[in-house]
């Protein structure tokens, strides 16, 4: 299950509530793509903006439509007690995974982070992905820990937030991990940039945000890769190098991601929780005419 490309879909929401049949419909786009699994709740999914019942609803609702692809549901929160609740409900849903972020509130010692995987590998009995996201957790993983963690039942992925961009260190970025870590527990990129890249560097799965609105896209990329096929793999990626600029420059790309939803009719606006919002005026119409020219409108 974790090889190839994980689609993350937003959850489309206002004030009032999710967008169910909207959900439903970015959910359906991946199944008929073919992609290799689905992240539902993942951070693109805003997880940490719902409440257990919401992320119970979406869980059911992705599993559901589906359609027998595998579904990976976020469990992410601030307490133990809160994620084994979680945890709870996405299998009584049907998820075939669990994505776990280290989230809080104060910074993490990593004997805490330990404790937390400890704690919910004893407690459930589908996988776990282990999703190392500094950039909104403000906690790194050592390579030590990886390890440490990827002995626990249970764990069978880990989620890393990008390769460098030279190829000779991401190979050697993606070799150290795998030194560390058991031969069943795979290794995946995030960071759509380095999408690409992670693949060629060994990763064997391809976590992706822009997988998630725009599946055959990141499919020819994915397939690329693992097939060897690295050159056309890397070029494929370098074509969307306007859209990789672009989110650097916007700070991300979940605003960005929302407002093409909205642009391409996925999703009404808004779709992003408060205070989220997608983009407006001049960078809106300035996403609609990148998105046009990179054939992605």
């Amino acid at each position: 299950m974790f090889k190839g490309l994980s689609a993350f879909p937003l959850t489309p929401m206002d004030e009032h509530g999710i967008d169910m049949p909207a959900f439903a419909q970015l959910v359906q786009r991946l199944v008929a793509a073919g992609v290799d699994s689905i992240g539902a709740l993942g951070s693109t999914g805003s997880y940490a903006y719902l409440s257990r019942a919401e992320r119970a609803q979406v869980a059911a609702l992705a599993v559901e439509q589906a359609q027998g692809v595998p579904v990976v549901v976020g469990i992410g929160s601030l307490r133990t007690r809160d994620v084994l609740a979680l945890a709870e409900d996405a299998q009584k849903a049907g998820a075939s995974g669990l994505l776990l972020a280290p989230v809080s509130y104060q910074k993490l010692s990593d004997d805490e982070v330990y404790g937390l995987y400890q704690a919910v590998s004893r407690a459930v009995s589908v996988p776990i992905v282990v999703y190392d996201n500094p950039g909104t957790t403000r906690f790194e993983f050592s390579d030590a820990l990886h390890g440490r963690i990827a002995q626990l039942p249970h764990v069978a992925s880990i989620k890393i937030p990008g390769v460098p961009a030279d190829a000779a260190e991401a190979q050697a970025r993606v070799r150290r991990l795998r030194a560390v870590v058991p031969a069943h527990v795979s290794i995946g990129v995030s960071g759509d940039a380095l999408g690409a890249k992670g693949l060629v560097a060994g990763c064997n799965v391809w976590y992706s945000v822009i997988g998630g609105l725009w599946p055959q896209t990141t499919l020819a990329i994915t397939r690329a890769a693992l097939a060897g096929h690295a050159e056309q793999a890397l070029e494929l990626s370098e074509r969307l190098a306007p859209l990789w600029s672009w989110f650097q420059q916007k700070g991300g790309s979940l605003r960005s991601v929302a407002t093409a939803a909205e642009l391409m009719s996925l999703a009404r606006s808004p779709c992003l929780p408060l205070p989220l919002q997608s983009l407006q005026g001049a960078d809106r119409e300035a996403l609609a005419a990148l998105l046009k020219t990179l054939d992605l409108a």
